[in-house]
């Protein structure tokens, strides 16, 4: 389950990251475009499946907001998951993995 959180201005997943750092629970960065098709079906199921629920929280960064916010975690591909753990960060841009890793189903 995810708790969504859509940012708007780059100080506001600067100051995620700050937090993360004083105290490190689960989180999630969503990148997404909204110029793209498989960003704006992404955004939809998310939407669909986890409005009002409660858990991990997943921050959704898009490009016409925050470009700038691209560079933090070289992202130059959308959607792209970025997923904070304790001691590691996972890093994924395949769409089929990102589905899998928010359990979703993936459509055509």
């Amino acid at each position: 389950m995810y708790n969504l959180v859509f940012l708007q201005k780059e100080n506001d997943l600067n100051k995620v990251l700050r937090k993360f750092k004083r105290d490190p629970k689960r989180c999630s960065i969503l990148f997404v475009s909204l110029w793209d098709k498989w960003c704006e079906k992404l955004l939809s199921k998310l939407k669909e499946k986890y409005t009002g629920s409660e858990g991990e929280t997943l921050y959704i960064v898009d490009s016409l907001n925050m470009p700038h916010s691209f560079v933090i975690y070289n992202t130059n591909k959308t959607p792209h998951l970025i997923q904070l753990r304790r001691d590691q960060t996972f890093s994924e841009d395949y769409l089929p993995h990102v589905y899998k890793m928010l359990k979703l189903n993936q459509v055509s």
